[in-house]
């Protein structure tokens, strides 16, 4: 990729008929450095270059879009094939243990998750990795979008990464993409107790061709299952927990609680509690009330 970069920088300087250090002064690095760029020779690009280059050559952002790409390159290898995997995944199953999936972050909710990383090298590294990972949610909006089905674990909501006011913005965006037809959320409640993926998040990612991976991650580490009977025992272990987790619809309702409650007091509904609302919703959703065979009654009207 940092070939693919230099090579469109080339062509970009070429067509605009500026020399290496012409293209040099208008970005303010030196000459050698741009041929190293051109070259793929040497440091890679930051973003703030990439950025200055993009504007420096009119490349209507073509730059910045092709530097997040030449960024991956400094991932571990399994790092980078969980990436390129997830970016052509027609269906997309996580469970979040600790904080709202990347896909699904504001832009303030990510800044305040990736500034906890202690090995973060300053401002800019910051600045690149929040580029990086805005980057990879324009795919939920695309033609060719994934279906994701996210579990998040009840702590994710009431931790506030970056302020209550950050948290709170996080937890919006959540009732907003839920709303979409292609993505679906759940909640595992606390009283759920113990469970096989305790520790750290799990996704499952069926390809294309039918195939599937499974990526587990915590705070420190990252691990790519591709062996096809590992993954379905971590697709096992993520049934379970959709299993587990409150129903899509009441799982908004307690987001709302938790989002309206300010973090206090939001009230979590016992197992007995949960198939009453549950077969509420369903009657609601099916306009009237069900008996035993399955068939419709008529919802009685009220006498004046």
């Amino acid at each position: 990729m940092a070939a693919l970069f230099g090579s469109r920088v080339r062509r970009l300087r070429t067509a605009a008929g500026l020399t290496q250090a012409e293209l040099g002064d208008r970005v303010h690095v030196v000459s050698t450095r741009i041929t190293q760029i051109e070259r793929a020779s040497g440091a890679k690009p930051t973003l703030e270059l990439a950025r200055a280059l993009d504007a420096a050559l009119g490349a209507d952002n073509l730059l910045v879009e092709l530097w997040s790409y030449v960024y991956r390159e400094a991932f571990p290898d399994w790092s980078r094939k969980f990436m390129a995997y997830s970016e052509r995944a027609v269906d997309i199953r996580q469970y979040a243990a600790h904080v709202v999936p990347g896909l699904l972050q504001t832009e303030d909710y990510a800044r305040a998750v990736l500034s906890l990383d202690a090995l973060l090298d300053g401002e800019e590294q910051l600045e690149e990795r929040l580029t990086a990972r805005m980057g990879r949610q324009k795919r939920l909006g695309s033609s060719d979008r994934p279906e994701l089905w996210v579990v998040l674990d009840e702590a994710v909501l009431r931790r506030p990464i970056g302020g209550h006011a950050v948290t709170r913005k996080q937890l919006e965006r959540l009732l907003d993409a839920a709303a979409e037809r292609h993505i679906t959320l759940q909640v595992l409640p606390f009283d759920q107790g113990g469970h096989e993926a305790m520790g750290g998040s799990l996704t499952v990612l069926t390809l294309p061709d039918g195939s599937e991976v499974a990526y587990t991650e915590g705070a420190d580490y990252g691990q790519l299952i591709e062996e096809p009977t590992n993954v379905s025992r971590y697709k096992v272990i993520y049934d379970r927990l959709r299993a587990a987790a409150l129903p899509p619809l009441m799982s908004l309702d307690m987001i709302r609680s938790v989002m309206e409650g300010n973090y206090r007091g939001a009230k979590v509904p016992s197992r007995s509690e949960r198939r009453r609302l549950a077969q509420e919703q369903l009657q609601q959703s099916s306009g009237g009330r069900l008996r035993g065979g399955g068939g419709r009654v008529p919802r009685r009207r009220a006498r004046p």
